[in-house]
């Protein structure tokens, strides 16, 4: 079972015997605890290999279930190929010149995770206020988490349906967060978690995902005449002929 009271996030896992772990419309089926009434988000395909039970920070439950023997239908042949220029600005332009919006859900609620960090500070530490001013934190940044992972969802979603070779940029997020400018910033895009879903439904929908050298000097090359402008390394240069 769970292991440590201090660590918030428990979880533990499960394997499938003989048919101990089911998913049924309203219920799970898990060993030692029988069936256990949950809301089912996605209906369970093919064998199911394990399941592993876990607790966030806020208190809720989860149950994620392994499985394997799953087919995933394709998406249909687009035959257009498509680059993406990750940024803060924007999150995503396309080559096409479609510009994907940063919401920045972190500074949206940035006063009210700083209130609620405040009162939390001013508790008594192993009282039952501060256990319950700790839950009221950790709602508000599991609804930071969530509105960013919806977000990414969605976009790489439709991208892949979309498009099929996609090409982005290799970044390498752990050198540029330690930039203390732009470190939240950088942190709260979520670069690396856009390219790591990319990276797996491209796999899985028969779509290609082309990581282009972080080397290359993609932004100073002129795109009509190919020429190289270096001055495009000052970030202020946002236009150029």
């Amino acid at each position: 079972m769970f292991h440590g009271k201090k660590n918030r996030h428990r979880s533990y896992r499960a394997k499938c015997t003989r048919g101990n772990i089911a998913v049924l419309d309203r219920h799970v089926k898990l060993p030692k605890l029988g069936h256990v009434r949950c809301a089912v988000s996605k209906q369970v395909r093919g064998r199911i290999l394990s399941a592993t039970v876990s607790q966030t920070p806020s208190g809720k439950y989860f149950v994620s279930v392994c499985c394997t023997d799953v087919d995933i239908m394709p998406f249909e042949r687009t035959e257009v190929p498509v680059g993406l220029d990750l940024g803060l600005k924007a999150l995503v332009v396309t080559s096409e010149g479609t510009s994907h919006p940063n919401h920045k859900y972190l500074p949206q609620s940035e006063k009210k995770l700083a209130r609620a960090q405040r009162r939390l500070s001013r508790k008594t530490i192993g009282s039952k206020n501060q256990e319950k001013a700790r839950i009221k934190v950790a709602r508000i940044q599991e609804r930071i988490a969530n509105q960013r992972s919806d977000t990414l969802h969605n976009l790489t979603t439709e991208l892949v349906q979309n498009y099929d070779v996609i090409c982005v940029e290799d970044l390498a997020v752990g050198n540029m967060v330690r930039n203390h400018r732009l470190a939240r910033a950088i942190s709260d895009a979520s670069w690396g978690e856009f390219v790591r879903q990319l990276g797996y439904k491209c796999a899985w929908y028969g779509k290609t995902l082309v990581r282009i050298d972080r080397f290359y000097p993609s932004s100073q090359i002129c795109s009509a005449c190919g020429f190289k402008n270096p001055a495009v390394k000052n970030l202020a240069v946002r236009e150029w002929q």
